[in-house]
């Protein structure tokens, strides 16, 4: 079978008709719409070789066998957020089951070749994401915590999750799934302005962003607005602003594509007629090399004891999350280099500010790496997510040869 990138294209339009309405994709893990997404996937690769499974996550699996155990995954994610668009995850799976078509079509491969859909990707029910990869890849350490996760409507994770088969206590035996894996490939939209940026259509991901996620508390002094002098006020919110702006000059000291966000600030009393007593504010900082990450965080600390001092507050820092940089094989980066140059002329390698599935697989010692391409105005997690068809095509493309490229390598 002649690889037809068109088809792709044909059939993720077909999935947004088929799973989203005027507000976006509506393919949230652990609901029917989502159900309904894994069916028609399913329906997709009827007639090959493919073996089909759900494994103990819900993560689904189609196997190609080849006259090696060793394995090739290609993989990705269906699910959503809500509005979400209609190439988020999507892409990933979809592509990935062109390139498998193709790899079926020419008979029986020499590595056995798997395509992944991982479940629940998002997080965007319960607030934790990567389950299906992170179960499979043994990093799931948090299965207390996910007992006590519940939904906007009070549904526990545990309960959701079993009506879709799925015990919690025995979702980390996916981790058998990747037992022969001997590299991962995903392909993914940018999310981001860079390859649009630099009028490139694809870009090879070099790793995932470490973060520092922290929450930064400050103490100041409750006072009524109207008869406390300004020079006077231990404003709280003073040194939450300080820090907000001084984000931008860390992320640019610390270079290599640093970024550095205050997400929300929460006030205490929080009413016009008081000076802030407390300000809770949400730090994020992320960078792809540990030692700058940390660097960072030191930075945000040493200025926020200045701005403390300036403003006679009290500040803290209370880590909420924290996940290392993943850099991605280096090996199958040129690989990724070659198969982009060899359909689009050009190639760029760019870090991920995002986190994927993909990071989890490399966690697990998996060589690892994706493939991005572009993000009309860098949108996504909306409706207005786009990507030009004819990019979504030498996507495609890139991603076969990626693939060929990979079984030839794991077949020496």
């Amino acid at each position: 079978m002649t690889l037809d990138p068109a088809r792709t294209v044909t059939e993720l339009k077909e999935l947004r008709e088929l799973t989203g309405n005027e507000d976006g994709a509506q393919r949230v893990a652990w609901t029917d719409t989502w159900v309904e997404a894994q069916e028609w996937m399913a329906s997709k690769l009827e007639g090959t070789a493919a073996e089909m499974e759900f494994d103990e996550a819900r993560n689904q699996w189609w196997t190609l066998r080849g006259r090696s155990d060793r394995e090739l995954l290609i993989g990705g994610h269906l699910d959503s957020v809500p509005n979400g668009g209609w190439l988020d995850g999507a892409l990933n799976v979809v592509a990935g089951s062109e390139v498998l078509r193709r790899i079926a079509e020419e008979g029986e491969p020499p590595v056995t070749v798997r395509l992944v859909s991982w479940a629940d990707e998002e997080g965007a029910r319960f607030g934790r994401s990567l389950f299906g990869s992170s179960a499979a890849a043994g990093s799931m350490a948090d299965q207390d915590e996910l007992r006590q996760l519940t939904d906007r409507d009070g549904v526990s994770l545990p309960d959701a999750i079993g009506k879709h088969g799925v015990d919690l206590d025995r979702a980390t035996d996916a981790k058998s799934q990747l037992e022969n894996a001997a590299a991962y490939l995903e392909l993914h939209i940018e999310q981001g302005p860079v390859l649009e940026s630099m009028d490139l259509p694809l870009g090879a991901v070099l790793g995932t962003f470490g973060v520092e996620r922290h929450r930064v508390v400050w103490r100041g002094q409750a006072a009524h607005a109207g008869s406390t002098p300004m020079d006077q006020r231990r404003d709280a919110l003073a040194g939450a602003s300080k820090l907000a702006l001084e984000l931008r000059h860390i992320a640019e000291r610390a270079g290599g594509g640093a970024v550095c966000t205050s997400g929300g600030v929460v006030c205490n009393p929080g009413i016009v007629t008081s000076v802030v007593e407390t300000a809770e504010q949400l730090l994020d900082q992320r960078h792809l090399d540990a030692g700058t990450l940390a660097s960072m965080l030191a930075d945000a600390k040493e200025r926020s004891g200045q701005f403390a001092e300036e403003e006679d507050l009290e500040v803290e820092f209370e880590r909420i999350w924290n996940i290392e940089p993943i850099l991605f094989d280096e090996q199958l980066v040129e690989f990724a280099d070659e198969s982009i140059n060899g359909v689009a002329g050009r190639s760029h390698r760019l870090p991920s500010g995002p986190l994927h599935d993909a990071a989890e697989v490399s966690r697990a010692g998996i060589p690892t790496v994706m493939l991005f391409v572009q993000s009309l105005r860098g949108l996504s997690h909306t409706k207005l997510e786009d990507t030009k068809e004819e990019h979504l095509e030498l996507a495609v493309q890139a991603l076969d040869r990626l693939a060929a490229r990979t079984i030839e390598h794991l077949g020496e």
